[in-house]
């Protein structure tokens, strides 16, 4: 099996039954031609640059949505994990806006940009689920994202057509190949079993299943806008 197979949440485990339902659309979201494009070093610039704001724009409501899961989270010490997560994240958005200066987008660029259609969608979309149910349907819409990463990350470093000498891209695919990022994906998809266990995520499988599903259908519409707008 490959790493990305193994890597990421138990044997039997919920993530891995969420991840195989929604085997197609997770194939299709974690390598997507962006990533392909990405990996080879072929992507149009405009597509990443149209990517970095957007991915800012969601970044916001990101932590918007760990903001949610500290309230919605089932214990004291999960309370503060959420909370450290707000925090992580509200740092990167300041760090993402010095990313994007370095590929000459200005952050007043950046701020007066609006969310397309593709943003509102996703995003909204997993702060609904928050809101219309509990911490475990929360932490299933938010999973194809944090996990997701590290295994594009995995597919990519695993990819014949790599190309590291050169690569405009290098540095983001290090940044989600890094330690620290695989130790956080890996923890999200385990934190999905032991939700699973906890609130009865077997019995409830379908409508999770159907969140996941969805959520990844819209990561790989977060992919093609950026290419759509290189077009």
């Amino acid at each position: 099996m490959s790493a990305w197979e193994t890597d990421f949440g138990a044997e039997g485990g919920l993530f891995r039954r969420l991840r195989a339902e929604a085997a197609a659309d997770w194939q299709a979201y974690t390598w997507h031609d962006f990533v392909r494009r990405l990996s080879d070093g072929t992507l149009p610039l405009a597509a990443f640059r149209n990517f970095l704001i957007q991915d800012y724009l969601f970044l916001i409501h990101f932590a918007r949505a760990q903001a949610l899961a500290v309230f919605k989270a089932e214990s004291l010490p999960a309370m503060r994990q959420k909370s450290g997560s707000i925090a992580a994240i509200l740092e990167e958005t300041a760090l993402h806006l010095g990313y994007c200066a370095e590929w000459g987008i200005a952050e007043d660029t950046v701020r007066a940009t609006p969310e397309s259609a593709e943003t509102v969608s996703y995003t909204r979309y997993v702060i609904d689920r928050g809101l219309a149910g509990d911490i475990l349907d929360l932490e299933v819409a938010l999973a194809p994202c944090t996990v997701g990463y590290g295994e594009v990350a995995l597919r990519i470093l695993a990819d014949p057509n790599r190309r590291v000498q050169g690569n405009p891209y290098q540095s983001w695919i290090e940044a989600y190949a890094a330690p620290a990022y695989q130790a956080l994906a890996r923890g999200a998809a385990a934190r999905i079993d032991a939700l699973g266990e906890s609130h009865g995520g077997h019995a409830r499988f379908p409508i999770l299943a159907a969140t996941f599903g969805e959520a990844a259908r819209l990561e790989q519409r977060f992919w093609q806008q950026g290419l759509d707008a290189a077009a």
